[in-house]
């Protein structure tokens, strides 16, 4: 039974192949039509090729394709630790404005103008002697004499110094400021690198060495009993109290700057430049704002100008100065 099955398998096949014959005829002949039609592509040349990659390459392309680096710029002249200092300014004038403004304020409310001008004149009148030594440390003997004389007047008749006596007549003898980092200045000493630092406020690392030495020659001048914890401690926060009360107008000023770091900073270092100036008897041409020491005026003075701040980035030669320290 099998055989039959496979012959009658085999026969079905066959005529199936039979039929199937034309058309697989027809699809070839087609098939060759179409490969006679299509137009020959000769063969890629490989010599372009090779010529684009042995061709220079094109400048203007380069240019299009250049990258430029570009980094930060570094800290201003004479300000290299700015970042530093920026950040210490930033965190002082924090507290400054939460804790020391208010009871500033305060002070200038609470006590009349002639109190806080006499607490002034006193503790300006303690440093006369420093005053004095360093006109003498500048061949300045004239000048040396008539601080001393000064100081002598206002200690006696001033009622230790309460009273600015001295500067009227018929003894004109003014305050002038002046100390060992003056001296150094008026020596050529450069101010080296400008710091800001708490408590300390603006300086730089002349006016460090200066106020150093200026703190070393007091008890030589006035006697050991004014140096002890009981007298400094308090006499220095009522004087760094009265001289913030005195600059309450200018910091106000200054923080409603744009870069207020910039504007202080710019300010201290034109007065010392102005004071060290004035030793050699040259007048600044640019305008002075003092924001430390006996040059700022108390508050309260009838008729005072308002603080009007100069463009720490602009030109002032043009503006009439402020306040110009005496030689």
């Amino acid at each position: 039974m099998l055989l039959p099955a496979v012959a009658a398998g085999m026969m079905m096949i066959g005529t199936q192949a039979e039929a199937a014959a034309p058309q697989l005829a027809v699809a070839a002949e087609v098939a060759a039509g179409s490969q006679d039609a299509a137009p020959s592509v000769p063969p890629a040349d490989p010599a372009p090729a090779a010529q684009a990659l042995a061709a220079p390459p094109d400048p203007q392309g380069d240019a299009a394709q250049d990258i430029v680096v570009t980094g930060d710029k570094g800290a201003p002249k004479g300000d290299p630790l700015e970042q530093l200092n920026a950040k210490s300014f930033e965190a002082v004038q924090s507290v400054d404005k939460a804790v020391v403004e208010p009871v500033a304020k305060a002070y200038n409310k609470g006590l009349p103008r002639p109190v806080r001008k006499g607490l002034r004149n006193f503790f300006s009148n303690l440093g006369e002697p420093v005053v004095a030594a360093a006109y003498l440390l500048q061949f300045k003997p004239g000048k040396a004499f008539e601080t001393a004389g000064r100081f002598g007047v206002n200690t006696t008749l001033g009622f230790v110094g309460l009273f600015d006596v001295a500067k009227r007549k018929p003894f004109n003898l003014p305050h002038r400021d002046n100390g060992i980092a003056n001296t150094l200045g008026f020596y050529g000493v450069g101010p080296g690198p400008y710091m800001y630092l708490p408590i300390v406020g603006p300086t730089t690392l002349r006016d460090i060495i200066g106020d150093t030495a200026d703190k070393m020659i007091l008890p030589f001048a006035l006697g050991g009993k004014f140096f002890k914890p009981a007298y400094v401690i308090p006499a220095t926060i009522l004087n760094q109290l009265g001289e913030r009360a005195a600059f309450d107008e200018t910091i106000t000023a200054i923080r409603k700057e744009d870069d207020p770091y910039t504007v202080y900073k710019t300010l201290y270092l034109k007065q010392r430049q102005a004071e060290i100036d004035a030793l050699h008897g040259r007048v600044s041409a640019e305008p002075v704002i003092p924001i430390y020491g006996d040059a700022i005026p108390t508050p309260g003075k009838k008729d005072a100008p308002k603080v009007v701040l100069p463009d720490p980035y602009g030109d002032d030669a043009d503006e009439p100065p402020v306040d110009v320290p005496q030689p």
